[in-house]
């Protein structure tokens, strides 16, 4: 099954977007056979589909939108990531900066969308607060996340914590509805750390950024999650949340001004 017409874009009329809520309905059937994909860019999706193609006794589901967005792996670099399941994109985080064992704060995204967001909100933090050790984990497997004795493309206790650590507080942007996510990730080390951002029903006709923004998914919210777990006071973290707030109420106001997003996330690309 594949999927393109989804929650996120809802920019044309009212029945542009559809509900997220097939995930939830495969999800528990016959969890050895069913696998969901959320590919977050073209080369991962060739990778996802060709491996899709060639499968035999399996429910595969990829969901994928069909607008234009940035490209972020190599075809050879989309296959071991698909292969993966999930991995780290060491060169989206800044952990290496710090000295700590283990990263301050872990991003987390599976989709399209929620990962266009989370690599700005690691921008942000790169680029207002350097001294944070900021990880970012991208999974394209959805069924990756439940324990490798539940599914066959489980994560082993060993790989989970590699990626996710055991202890760290996690913000994950997610394509579907939070629960989904909660629901994979039960028994995983102290579940409760992992703070999901997704679909929550919010949305009307409108522009592709306010989305998110409607549904508390974008770049500023995932932000002040991530400060809200790690705030130590500096001037630097409080200047970004404040930063973000305003961010919010100027995206508000433009939108209804000019009927399309600020000129900043239109042309936003990682660089």
């Amino acid at each position: 099954m594949l999927l393109t017409s989804t929650c996120w874009r809802n920019d044309h009329n009212g029945f542009s977007h559809q509900g997220p809520g097939l995930i939830d309905a495969v999800i528990p059937l016959a969890p050895d056979v069913v696998r969901v994909w959320l590919p977050p860019d073209s080369n991962t999706l060739l990778a996802v589909a060709d491996h899709c193609f060639r499968s035999r006794g399996h429910v595969n589901l990829m969901v994928v939108d069909k607008q234009s967005h940035p490209q972020y792996l190599t075809l050879p670099e989309a296959r071991a990531h698909a292969a993966a399941g999930a991995s780290v994109w060491t060169w989206a985080g800044t952990e290496a900066a710090t000295s700590d064992t283990d990263p301050h704060i872990v991003l987390a995204c599976a989709g399209d969308v929620p990962t266009e967001e989370t690599l700005a909100a690691a921008a942000l933090l790169r680029g207002w607060a350097p001294e944070l050790g900021v990880r970012v984990v991208n999974v394209i497997d959805l069924m990756a996340l439940l324990p490798g004795d539940h599914h066959p493309h489980g994560l082993s206790a060993a790989a989970f914590t590699a990626l996710f650590t055991d202890s760290v507080d996690v913000v994950f942007a997610f394509h579907g509805y939070p629960r989904a996510v909660h629901e994979l990730l039960h028994g995983r080390p102290d579940a409760s750390r992992f703070h999901v951002r997704g679909f929550i029903e919010q949305g009307t006709t409108t522009t592709p950024f306010d989305m998110v923004v409607l549904n508390k998914m974008s770049r500023y919210h995932l932000v002040i999650e991530a400060l809200d777990r790690v705030m130590d006071g500096a001037a630097e973290t409080t200047a970004l949340w404040r930063h973000c707030v305003d961010q919010l109420v100027r995206h508000d106001h433009y939108i209804r001004e000019n009927f399309e997003d600020l000129p900043e996330i239109r042309a936003w690309r990682w660089s």
